[in-house]
């Protein structure tokens, strides 16, 4: 199984994955956890298959839209019926891959501001 090797970041979000390789299965209900300038992790009580390829338009903070598309590259299972995916984008382009660099910069330095790491900045 192949694992993430960039940095994560927490991006609760709830989308709908459409499958492309393969027209038998319907839309499917995941729930994002995090997201990396090379993929996503999620949830969904649903099976998929490693290597299956989906697309979705993933909302992110900027509250703009990104239209991806992944490849399941890594399934956990973590409960009765639920498991937990690794997913790869597929032809991301680099700007939207750069948005998604800025999101975790910023995103840690507001982690850092918070927890009173950044010494002469205000915690909020």
């Amino acid at each position: 199984m192949e694992r993430r090797r960039a940095e994560r970041t927490k991006l609760p979000e709830e989308l709908i994955l459409k499958r492309l390789d393969n027209k038998t299965m319907k839309e499917i209900r995941i729930q994002v956890s995090d997201v990396s300038r090379s993929g996503i992790g999620f949830t969904s009580e649903r099976i998929l298959r490693i290597g299956s390829i989906y697309e979705t338009d993933m909302l992110i903070w900027t509250q703009e839209t990104i239209h991806v598309f992944l490849e399941i590259v890594r399934i956990e299972k973590i409960g009765p019926e639920r498991f937990y995916y690794g997913a790869s984008f597929i032809g991301l382009p680099e700007m939207e891959a750069a948005r998604i660099s800025v999101y975790q910069t910023v995103d840690k330095y507001e982690r850092a501001r918070r927890a009173g790491m950044l010494e002469g900045v205000e915690k909020k």
